[in-house]
């Protein structure tokens, strides 16, 4: 398993009968989670000092319960700050877990570009930047962590809201001016027009969810369309691409799964190794990790 341990501003405190206590920051928030189906003591102090409570509904959905929490807030992860905000179907505006991704990313950039200048190969220049794609991109950690290390990124997602919230977090994190392109679009969509195009990556990063709409009402769901998802992307990555991610909170896909996948669309045509696995948030009271979902990696050895 992957563990997001670098952490300072986040933690999950305990879990227990479905739930996850968590600290954001200065704030203690709890948050159902479907894979706690375990029912451990709840002997943490948090437990009775919550600032949010999110309650499920049994008819789905849910609403947040609060008890001096802040309208919005900000925690920080290294050298990025991230705007957090309660807001509909339990979420925050962060996956901490993903800050395993982040770091994987951003080294692999960071020592593309240092050893393009310690090799003199100039493979990477103001006119052929590293370029990352971004895909589902939501409030950009990926996106901030990718530009931080010195990549220019598109970063593309379907919702404005979502798009305006990367912004403010980029602002936030003196990356106001870094080279990040942000874009409001179908991402299938803009991937087909940026194939018409002729337009290639260096890394592309995706997490895309499990269910959805097209643009026109289509139905999406990830198990039924992730393969061909994958087909497309593969078509960006240029010749000598550096790396492609897909994460998924989709319970039925498994690393294995993702391996395969990634196996056979992208090692055939492009060589290197793919590596996946659940990846996870520790837990203070019980020293285990909670796991958060997959992740796939190819990447050129």
């Amino acid at each position: 398993m992957w563990t997001a341990e670098n952490w300072t501003d986040y933690e999950v405190i305990d879990t227990s009968e479905g739930e996850k206590l968590e600290r954001w920051g200065d704030y203690i928030l709890l948050r159902p989670d479907p894979q706690v189906i375990w029912k451990t003591p709840k002997k943490a102090p948090e437990w009775k000092h919550l600032n949010g409570h999110y309650h499920r509904s049994s008819k789905g959905g849910g609403e947040w319960e609060f008890f001096d929490l802040p309208e919005e807030w900000s925690i920080r992860y290294r050298d990025l700050t991230f705007r957090l905000k309660p807001f509909s179907f339990k979420h925050t505006g962060l996956f901490p877990e993903q800050a395993v991704n982040w770091d994987w990313t951003s080294e692999l950039i960071r020592n593309a570009l240092k050893k393009d200048r310690e090799t003199g190969r100039n493979l990477y220049t103001p006119d052929r930047p590293l370029k990352v794609l971004n895909l589902f991109a939501y409030t950009g950690g990926a996106t901030l962590s990718a530009a931080k290390a010195g990549a220019h990124v598109t970063h593309v997602d379907a919702s404005k809201g979502m798009v305006g919230w990367a912004k403010e977090n980029a602002a936030a994190s003196g990356l106001g001016e870094a080279p990040i392109r942000y874009l409001v679009d179908d991402c299938v969509k803009f991937v087909e027009r940026e194939i018409r195009r002729g337009n290639f990556y260096d890394g592309i990063i995706m997490d895309p969810p499990s269910y959805g709409r097209g643009p026109k009402g289509e139905l999406w769901k990830l198990e039924e369309n992730v393969f061909d998802l994958i087909r497309l992307c593969a078509g960006l990555l240029a010749e000598d691409a550096l790396f492609f991610l897909i994460n998924s909170y989709t319970t039925g896909l498994s690393d294995a799964v993702l391996t395969y996948m990634l196996g056979s669309l992208l090692v055939p045509g492009f060589g290197g190794e793919v590596f996946s696995s659940v990846i996870g948030l520790p837990v203070r009271e019980s020293g285990l990790v909670l796991p958060c979902g997959t992740t796939g990696r190819w990447v050129r050895q």
